[in-house]
């Protein structure tokens, strides 16, 4: 049996996982009052219900009962009930965001500003966050991304590093990305832009690939880098980071940090890690300019 109760930050996408674990197999139940959590748990583990998986939802929408969920979790696993917990989240921009596109009250904010009632959110359920089995930052996710990391977890059964990370190639001419949180500069590399033949490719082309791997410096950066990043992401999750924004630049964001950004993706996902890969400004050029892009 296993029993997922799916909590987290209104607005960070507590629905719609709910919503991706029911069409994954799991019988679910949103927003169920805190009163019967135990005797939900106690049907579907030890009733004739012959659930195999279940997820309820439980959230800030449960008011003061909220408070009563910590000591019922603790009464829970006394009893043998196991569970999972997963704790949806997302940084305070990009919820008030999402409240200003729908339109939408925040639950605690009543006659007073979004931020108040994300502000408030937070510290009712910090408790979840601290004992989440998983934690998902979806500030950048897309739905589709977000339904990968939930089969993952729940569906395939593979191992969960609790950090999500997002490699990210740009170019410095267009501005360092403001969500980075590591940022890395490879324009000490010889630039493709510069020979006739390789100009209109990018880092996603295999010339432009081999071009600038035949590099010594490229390839003893790329080492480097791996070994900062063995260092750091483990060391970054023990300090509770559950979302990692690696960016690495050169002039346009076309051709060498294209091709580090792939290496170093492609690394990072063979390590276990949930890791997605983002051009920034790969085509910029060619609209800006006028060039046949490839």
């Amino acid at each position: 049996m296993r029993f997922v109760i799916v909590s987290g930050m209104s607005g960070a996408g507590k629905s719609t996982a709910l919503k991706m674990l029911e069409d994954a197999g799991y019988f679910c139940v949103d927003n169920l009052p805190i009163q019967l959590i135990c005797p939900f748990a106690k049907m579907a583990f030890d009733g004739d219900t012959k659930l195999e998986r279940a997820a309820i939802g439980v959230d800030i929408r449960s008011g003061n009962d909220l408070d009563k969920l910590e000591s019922m979790l603790e009464d829970m696993q006394k009893s043998g009930y196991e569970y999972e917990l997963l704790y949806l989240d997302a940084s305070d921009e990009v919820l008030i965001r999402r409240y200003k596109e729908t339109r939408r009250r925040h639950p605690l904010a009543k006659n007073a500003r979004i931020e108040s009632g994300i502000l408030l959110e937070r510290e009712k359920t910090s408790f979840l966050k601290r004992g989440a089995t998983y934690v998902l930052d979806t500030s950048t996710m897309l739905t589709r991304e977000l339904k990968a990391e939930l089969d993952k977890i729940f569906v395939e059964e593979k191992p969960y590093r609790n950090i999500y990370i997002t490699v990210l190639s740009f170019g410095f001419k267009y501005g360092i990305p403001a969500d980075s949180d590591l940022v890395f500069d490879v324009r000490f590399l010889p630039n493709p832009y510069y020979v006739p033949e390789l100009k209109y490719l990018t880092g996603n082309d295999e010339p432009i690939r081999e071009f600038v791997m035949k590099n010594e410096e490229a390839t003893e950066f790329l080492m480097k880098l791996i070994d900062m990043m063995e260092f750091l992401i483990p060391n970054y999750q023990r300090e509770g980071k559950y979302q990692l924004v690696i960016s690495i630049g050169c002039t346009g964001g076309k051709h060498r940090s294209v091709t580090l950004a792939n290496a170093l993706f492609g690394v990072l996902r063979e390590l276990g890690y949930s890791v997605k890969i983002e051009h920034r400004d790969i085509e910029k050029d060619a609209r800006v300019k006028g060039e046949p892009g490839k």
